[in-house]
């Protein structure tokens, strides 16, 4: 495939999808001729790859933290940066008895059913605007026998009177400005991408909204765009001033999550700058 970083790569892989069958199987039987239905499938997804299209989109599934769950253009491709997050709330959970987990702006269900299905005494509430979304996301629950994770279309935290003892969150954080010079902008949806002038602002309302609805020894967890660091500690600073916020990086070095720990409030900003 020109144009390709990996050409050899993809191929194979959209051979296994067009064939339904593991890679191992390819290798074995390099002899075997494509029907004249599997030459044509395979040949559309290949042009479907070329004009751009992402491959978890052509595929239909997308693996994230060891399983693999269903994408459509409806939803955000989940990234391997997510799973950050995931660790750090696992990291957190474990330590209680029956956590109630919120996963805002859940898309695909990725990191909810991640986190009910590694902590199998929680419940947890995935939360997104988009009904599309959420109909691929139970979607994805029923195919990880995940009964525990229940979903509701709301606007962020506005409807839920319930106080939970984690809240996490890979919002749309791309500034509207920056994002239409993205090739992302093309495939993935808007909803999930678009964080408005700054970048910020629904990290902002979700953060105001979180003061009324955190448990005592509660932590909040949201994946943040790279260059947002300064800003984000910013807002934490201000929406919860007597708590222990501070920023994680990802593997490539890059500020990717932002902590808040409502238990510190005795050490106002505490390691606010401790970056993991």
């Amino acid at each position: 495939m020109a144009g390709c970083d990996s050409p050899g790569l993809v191929s194979l892989v959209l051979l296994e999808h067009t064939l339904q069958q593991p890679k191992s199987w390819l290798l074995s039987h390099s002899e075997y001729k494509l029907t004249p239905q599997q030459r044509n499938a395979l040949q559309e997804s290949t042009q479907h790859y070329l004009q751009g299209t992402p491959l978890p989109y052509i595929l239909g599934t997308w693996e994230f933290f060891g399983r693999s769950f269903i994408v459509t253009p409806d939803v955000l491709i989940p990234r391997p940066e997510t799973e950050i997050l995931v660790e750090l709330a696992l990291e957190h959970t474990r330590a209680l008895q029956s956590p109630l987990v919120v996963d805002v702006g859940t898309g695909s269900g990725c990191i909810a059913i991640s986190l009910a299905a590694a902590q199998d005494t929680a419940t947890v509430l995935g939360v997104d605007l988009s009904l599309r979304a959420l109909q691929i996301a139970r979607r994805n629950a029923q195919r990880w026998d995940q009964s525990r994770v229940h979903f509701l279309q709301a606007d962020l935290l506005s409807p839920s009177p319930v106080k939970f003892d984690l809240i996490c969150a890979n919002l749309p954080y791309i500034p509207t400005q920056a994002l239409a010079g993205l090739s992302v902008s093309r495939w993935e949806p808007q909803l999930a991408l678009d964080g408005g002038a700054t970048g910020l602002e629904s990290i902002h309302r979700l953060l105001a909204q979180a003061q009324s609805r955190l448990s005592p020894n509660s932590v909040i967890l949201l994946e943040i765009e790279s260059t947002h660091g300064t800003d984000a500690l910013d807002a934490a600073q201000e929406f919860f001033p007597h708590a222990r916020h501070r920023l994680v990086r990802d593997l490539a070095g890059h500020n990717r999550i932002l902590e808040i720990h409502t238990a510190d409030a005795g050490n106002p900003q505490d390691g606010a700058l401790n970056n993991g």
